[in-house]
């Protein structure tokens, strides 16, 4: 037997202000963590830069006088700086270069740093097909409201988890979306610098953190190794193969870094936890509700002969 209407209206508003209360946890706490991970970014991305230029491309950081190393650093800290004030502005969708279709079609997974690949420039234009054909892939549905989920820019203006959920999501693909993005910039920083190879073709970086790239040796944080082979005589002796090592940020590895942030992104999970409780209780509201005002219309309707 339904209960009556008004009970579960009664139950729907107290659910709704449940939700409300709760979002605006969630937002408080993401606006937090995204402070902390601009922070942390800068931070990581400089000494991502150095173990390149003192470890990695040492000869080719000597090469440059005084004035270019001074402007290449001063270049990456620009960048790092843009890179903090970008996640703050994810928080309320103002991110212009952003765009929610650009978000969506970025899946970014972290890689697998066990699944060796070489990468060679002849073989980009199917590289970037095979990334297209895993995007194409429906993700795999989960019992909860958080799942397949189109993303949404703004923070919503009602108590609807649904909103809630297609916001959180939004956050969380741009966040990846947005270091995938700085990790380009530096790269090309670099190389314009002549730190990484000049000759490296373009959708060799653009690859770098994507699908289609995967670590061949352990590498520091934040950096990934690739072999690539060029078309251009630049190979070496017995191998024929170049390898590369460039910047890839990677969301996990800033996370375990700083304790901070660490801290920070369990409180998020923890809020989401309760916010799917009460999200999934409301689907359950409505439809006991959209059941109840069905019986009551068909009452209403129905007539002896």
């Amino acid at each position: 037997m339904v209960r009556p209407i008004e009970r579960i209206e009664r139950d729907l508003a107290a659910l709704e202000e449940a939700i409300a209360a709760i979002a605006k946890e969630l937002q408080t706490a993401y606006t937090s963590y995204l402070n902390t991970l601009g922070q942390a970014v800068q931070q990581q991305l400089i000494l991502a830069a150095y173990h390149l230029c003192t470890q990695r491309y040492s000869e080719n950081f000597l090469k440059l006088s005084l004035s270019q190393r001074q402007n290449l650093q001063q270049s990456l800290r620009k960048l790092g700086k843009k890179s903090a004030e970008q996640f703050l502005a994810l928080i309320n969708g103002e991110e212009e270069k952003l765009q929610p279709q650009d978000v969506e079609s970025e899946k970014l997974p972290e890689c697998n740093q066990d699944d060796p690949e070489i990468v060679s420039a002849q073989e980009t234009t199917e590289m970037e097909s095979e990334v297209e054909e895993k995007q194409e892939q429906p993700e795999k549905p989960e019992d909860t409201i958080f799942s397949s989920l189109p993303p949404d820019p703004t923070f919503p203006s009602s108590a609807n988890p649904i909103e809630l959920a297609k916001w959180q999501q939004f956050l969380e693909r741009a966040t990846q979306y947005t270091l995938r993005r700085i990790s380009h910039e530096a790269n090309l920083l670099l190389q314009k610098a002549k730190i990484l190879p000049e000759k490296l073709p373009e959708p060799i970086l653009e690859a770098v953190g994507s699908e289609a790239s995967a670590d061949i040796v352990p590498s520091p944080p934040n950096l990934m190794s690739l072999v690539i082979e060029i078309e251009n005589g630049q190979k070496s002796e017995e191998s024929g193969l170049t390898q590369l090592m460039a910047i890839n940020l990677r969301l996990v590895e800033i996370e375990f870094a700083d304790t901070k942030l660490s801290s920070e992104r369990k409180q998020i999970r923890n809020i989401l936890v309760q916010l799917n409780k009460l999200g999934l209780e409301y689907q359950k509201k409505l439809r006991e509700r959209s059941v109840a005002q069905a019986e009551a219309a068909w009452r209403a309707s129905w007539y002896e002969d």
